[in-house]
């Protein structure tokens, strides 16, 4: 055996081993195989045929490597591209810190424009108030636009800036289709622009179109000016023409003027004078007439006794023993207006006894006495006068809807009452109710049926009693606690009613 020294395995592992490149091609990649036959014979197998790619393929796959290899070593094209979009980035920034400006410069006249507005909008009326508010919603649109379009500018200052920092960051070498694909959003960015400058142009024009708004409103102003002007110079001249008029009336006063002051002085002095003899006439009238009536009274035989006024009861007497007796003549009572042209007869009212009512107020009374064929007269000397303080009685009892009298029934349908029991006559808006506790005698609504009046009769509680017919069938004769409560109850009853449904309360057969 061949033994093998320590210095040439040494030797062996110092040496170099050189590594085979993976592109060296071997012929086969082994050893020929070989084969024992019958009697130990080497047979040596058949090579299989080589099945690798074939020419066109492996010609394909190398002009690819090759198109993959041109388009890695063509960065000198796209730092080309770089230093353009870099330049035309530096531009965009450049525009759009201009158009920072621009919009702000704006900003500051669409405000100046809004608030020249609003103080002509407080100067105009009618259609052009109309117009400037027109003009004003036209330039807030406009200002609201102006911001959106601000809005887009800075996102795409801002995508510039990112596309910078990007281009920036990275090396020429390591551009990739994201490169390419920033590239081309700055070629986007141009049609932003685009719209930017077609956005603007628009805004331009609706600025112009508010221009022409003002203008028109301006030339609107000063037309209403020129007006005002001519309405001033129309003026001055009335002006001017009152004060040749008050000049010349002045001038025909210092000729005559102690004549024309006389003349003011004696047409006053005659008004006056006018005044005073009317007042006088009147009352001459009235001392005429009732010294008339007196005359005629002092002749008649008969003469009235009692209180002229509201309230108070009238009596006929013979004036003298002579006189024939009241028993066997005719009575009758009238109302007689203050000039003496109207008689209206008082139903009822035939014998010595009459208390005034409310409807006699500021009228005379005359009973007519008729005896043997023979008619005499007897009037009072004067109107009626009213009660005092009845008045604004009345006025405070309207002020409730309803007001109850306290009374005692003296007749029912024309015969005597034989209870003297107190009852109560409420006297409402809409009806008149006589009622005794939860017993009600009558209660009815205001109609032309019913009838209220004072009582024309014979009797000593003439002036407290009142006359009511609620309907045709039913009538009463009720006596009040005084004469102010029966007055002011039939006052009130006939206010009511004609109030509610237009009916006139009076006697039997009155003239409404």
């Amino acid at each position: 055996m061949t033994k093998i020294s320590p210095e040439i395995e040494e030797n062996m592992q110092g040496e170099v081993i050189f590594p085979v490149s993976a592109d060296v091609s071997f012929a086969s990649d082994g050893f020929p195989k070989y084969k024992l036959g019958p009697d130990n014979q080497i047979l040596e197998e058949p090579k299989e045929e080589n099945k690798g790619p074939s020419l066109k393929e492996v010609v394909e796959q190398e002009t690819m490597q090759l198109s993959d290899q041109h388009k890695r070593l063509s960065v000198r094209d796209l730092a080309c591209k770089f230093d353009k979009n870099l330049t035309a980035a530096a531009k965009l920034a450049e525009e759009a810190k201009l158009r920072e400006v621009a919009s702000l410069e704006g900003h500051v006249l669409l405000k100046k424009l809004r608030d020249a507005l609003e103080s002509l909008r407080g100067c105009m009326a009618g259609r052009n108030k109309e117009d400037v508010e027109k003009a004003i919603s036209m330039v807030e649109a406009l200002a609201v636009k102006l911001t959106q379009n601000e809005g887009e500018l800075i996102q795409e200052k801002f995508e510039v800036k990112r596309l910078a920092n990007f281009l920036k960051q990275n090396n020429a070498s390591e551009l990739c289709p994201d490169a390419l694909l920033l590239i081309a959003e700055v070629s986007a960015s141009e049609d932003a622009k685009k719209l930017v400058n077609q956005e603007k142009s628009f805004a331009c024009a609706e600025i112009e179109s508010a221009r022409a708004v003002v203008q028109r409103i301006g030339e609107a102003l000063d037309e209403e000016e020129r007006d005002a002007q001519n309405s001033k110079n129309q003026a001055a001249d009335v002006e001017e023409l009152v004060q040749e008029v008050q000049e010349a009336r002045r001038i025909k006063l210092l000729h005559q003027p102690s004549k024309v002051m006389d003349m003011e002085h004696e047409l006053r002095a005659l008004r006056n004078q006018i005044r005073d003899k009317s007042i006088v006439s009147v009352k001459l009238q009235k001392e005429l007439a009732k010294s008339k009536r007196a005359e005629q009274n002092k002749s008649a035989p008969y003469v009235l006794d009692g209180s002229e006024t509201l309230g108070s009861s009238l009596q006929l007497k013979p004036r003298s023993d002579s006189s024939p007796p009241l028993s066997k003549c005719s009575v009758q009572w009238y109302r007689v207006s203050s000039e003496g042209s109207q008689h209206e007869v008082i139903s009822g009212a035939n014998k010595t006894f009459y208390a005034p009512e409310p409807f006699d107020v500021g009228r005379v009374l005359q009973v007519d006495i008729v005896s043997n064929g023979q008619k005499v007269s007897v009037t009072t000397s004067g109107p009626i006068e009213p009660a005092a303080g009845l008045a604004s009685h009345v006025e405070n009892l309207l002020r409730k809807s309803s007001f109850e009298f306290s009374v005692v029934i003296s007749q029912m349908n024309g015969q005597d009452h034989a209870s003297h029991s107190v009852h109560a006559f409420n006297v409402g808006k809409m009806r008149i109710k006589l009622c005794r506790g939860w017993i009600t005698k009558a209660r009815e609504i205001y109609s032309m049926s019913m009838l209220l009046c004072g009582v024309r009769t014979n009797s000593n509680t003439a002036a407290k009693s009142l006359f009511w017919q609620p309907r045709k069938g039913l009538s009463f004769v009720l006596t009040f606690n005084s004469e102010r409560d029966r007055n002011a109850a039939i006052m009130l009853a006939r206010k009511y009613a004609y109030d509610c449904n237009g009916v006139i309360l009076a006697g039997p057969e009155d003239q409404a």
